[in-house]
């Protein structure tokens, strides 16, 4: 343990070639505890196991970096929750832009507070739904990365996520075990939203070895205006039907 860091999250640290600073430690260390403490009252995670948030939150949120990892970079975090992987990822790429999308407003409140005790630069949290951001002008097409984490089906997050891209914008979705059926939809529906799929990244670090993966998509030319559709028609007939 180095200043109530697991192991595990170190070698996994290690894997990734990540060497953080002890500001960066202290801060994951702060927003863990933080976490936890909430967690008791607004029920922000199901994961409670100590090693287990280290692992399959802050970890795991990381693993992003496998796929893309870049000095400047403006991103979207859909439905991020208790912030994985957008807050996890800010506390490591400092320089990096992140805005956090959540529809929940515990989840904003808490949020807004870690970035205020974190003393965290250049991090927004939006109260809002992503189908709606993104038809506003100021979002549309604003982005380097988008990522989200366990809120969809592929379909869905890929219509989602593409309005929000720049061309050339990567979208980077973490799925586990077997997706064959789900990727072949995520295909179908990409070709809507002008993406295509570019890596398939399996994720082997120690205590994540589960079947877990990365998908990467790209943005090979602007969303058409029409997508996102609303979330119940979304819902109702997802783009690879």
């Amino acid at each position: 343990m180095i200043d109530n860091v697991p192991r595990l999250f170190i070698d996994g640290l290690y894997q990734l070639g990540l060497q953080l600073d002890e500001q960066q430690l202290q801060q994951l260390v702060r927003y863990h505890h933080e976490l936890l403490v909430w967690n008791t009252r607004f029920n922000l995670t199901a994961i409670r196991d100590v090693e287990e948030v280290w692992l399959k939150h802050f970890l795991d949120s990381l693993t992003v970096l496998q796929a893309y990892d870049v000095p400047n970079v403006d991103l979207l975090d859909i439905g991020t929750g208790a912030g994985f992987p957008g807050l996890a990822l800010k506390i490591v790429r400092q320089r990096w832009h992140v805005t956090l999308v959540e529809a929940t407003a515990k989840k904003v409140t808490f949020l807004r507070h870690v970035i205020e005790v974190l003393q965290l630069q250049n991090v927004a949290v939006l109260h809002a739904r992503a189908e709606e951001v993104a038809h506003q002008q100021e979002y549309r097409a604003a982005f380097d990365l988008v990522t989200a984490r366990a809120v969809a089906s592929l379909a869905t997050l890929l219509e989602y996520g593409a309005p929000f891209c720049r061309s050339g914008a990567r979208m980077i979705f973490p799925k586990k075990g077997n997706v064959t059926e789900e990727l072949a939809e995520g295909k179908r529906a990409a070709a809507y939203i002008r993406a295509s799929l570019v890596a398939d990244v399996p994720v082997t670090l120690a205590g994540l070895a589960d079947g877990r993966r990365l998908l990467v998509w790209q943005q090979n030319i602007p969303c058409p205006s029409r997508f996102p559709r609303s979330g119940a028609v979304m819902a109702k007939k997802p783009l690879a039907m």
